[in-house]
C-alpha cells in the first residue's frame, strides 16, 4: 500500500537517492509526490506476453497489441515503459532457452509510442532492440562488443544491474530441467566481469539501477554502485552514472543554473573510497536538508532504489 511505498521512498532518500526511475510498478505513485521526497520518473506496469515473465507482475499482451499497450502505460507514467524483451520459453522442453518475446516490427512500433526500457538478457534480443531504436537496455548481460559500440553511437542507455547478473549462477542451479537455458545463464555469469569492462571501454552510457522488488534489503543503490566498482567499473564512472550524468541522460536537470538543489554530501570522496557511498553525511532535496547528521551516519538502509 501507500505506507510501504512511502517507506521505500524514505529509505532511498536516506541512502542518498534524490531521483528514482521506477521501471515498472503495479502501483501509481503520482499521488505520493511531495516536497522533500525523491523525484520519481514513472513507467506504468511491465509489458510482457502470457507465461513469458514473472506471474501477475506484467500486463500480458500479444505482439499486435504491444504498441497500444505501450501508449497506455506511458500515459500512466512519465513517458517511459518497461517492456520485457526476452524470457525462457518453457514450451521447448529440454531445448528451452531465452527467446525474444516480440517481432522486431512490433518492438519498433512500441518505441514510436513511448520511451522504451527493454529487459534484455540474450545477445539476439539486443540486435532487435538496437534496430527497433529502444531508449534503454536493462541488464545487457549478453551484449557483444559490437553491440556496445552501436548502442553508444545511437545514444542508447544501459543499466548493467551488476548485482542481478551476479545471481545468474544461482538461477542456473534451479534450472536443471532446462540444460540449454542453464548453460546460457552460466555463460553470462562467467563473462560478467569481462562484459562490464567492455562496456566501460566502449563508452557505454550507463545508468545505475538496483533491479529489485523491495524484498531484499541489501539491494540498495550504494550496494549496486560498490558492486559495480568491485567488478571493475571505475568509481568515477559509477558515481557519475548514479548522479549528475545519469540525471542528464534521463532528461533531469543536474548541475546548471536553476536546477533543483538535490545534493548528497559525504565526509570523504567516494571516488577515492567507494564504501563512502553508503555513508552520506547530508542529503538535500530541493535545497532542503532531509536526511543525515553531522557525524556522517545515515538513516537505516533497505528497500528499493534506482537511478
Amino acid at each position: 500500500g501507500a505506507a510501504e511505498v512511502l517507506r521505500r521512498l524514505e529509505t532511498a532518500r536516506a541512502a542518498g537517492v534524490t531521483a528514482i526511475r521506477e521501471m515498472g510498478a503495479q502501483r501509481d505513485v503520482a499521488g505520493l509526490a511531495a516536497p522533500g521526497r525523491p523525484k520519481v520518473l514513472r513507467a506504468g506496469r511491465h509489458i510482457a506476453r502470457y507465461k513469458r515473465y514473472i506471474r501477475h507482475l506484467a500486463v500480458d499482451v500479444e505482439p499486435a497489441e504491444l504498441a497500444g499497450e505501450a501508449l497506455r502505460q506511458a500515459a500512466r507514467g512519465d513517458g517511459w515503459v518497461k517492456v520485457v524483451g526476452d524470457w525462457i520459453d518453457r514450451s521447448e522442453g529440454a531445448d528451452s532457452d531465452l527467446r525474444p518475446l516480440w517481432p522486431r516490427e512490433a518492438l519498433a512500433e512500441a518505441v514510436a509510442a513511448a520511451h522504451v526500457a527493454l529487459h534484455a538478457f540474450a545477445v539476439e534480443t539486443v540486435d532487435d532492440a538496437l534496430e527497433a531504436g529502444v531508449d534503454c537496455i536493462e541488464h545487457g548481460s549478453g551484449m557483444t562488443r559490437d553491440q556496445m559500440v552501436e548502442a553508444a553511437a545511437r545514444g542508447v542507455l544501459v543499466d548493467p544491474t551488476v548485482c542481478q547478473v551476479a545471481t545468474f549462477a544461482d538461477i542456473a542451479s534451479r534450472a536443471g530441467r532446462y540444460p540449454v537455458y542453464r548453460r546460457r545463464m552460466l555463460d553470462m555469469h562467467a563473462r560478467r566481469v569481462e562484459r562490464l569492462a567492455l562496456m566501460v571501454e566502449t563508452g557505454t552510457l550507463f545508468l545505475m539501477g538496483t533491479d529489485t522488488d523491495g524484498g531484499d534489503p541489501t539491494r540498495i543503490l550504494p550496494v549496486e554502485i560498490s558492486a559495480a566498482v568491485a567488478a571493475g567499473m571505475p568509481a568515477g564512472v559509477a558515481m557519475a552514472a548514479a548522479s549528475y550524468a545519469g540525471r542528464r541522460r534521463l532528461g533531469l536537470p543536474a548541475w546548471q543554473e536553476g536546477a533543483p538543489g538535490d545534493v548528497v554530501v559525504y565526509a570523504a570522496d567516494p571516488e577515492e573510497e567507494i564504501a563512502e557511498v553508503a555513508r552520506p553525511s547530508r542529503v538535500f532535496v530541493d535545497g532542503v536538508p532531509v536526511s543525515g547528521n553531522a557525524d556522517g551516519a545515515p538513516g537505516t538502509l533497505g528497500g528499493r532504489s534506482s537511478t
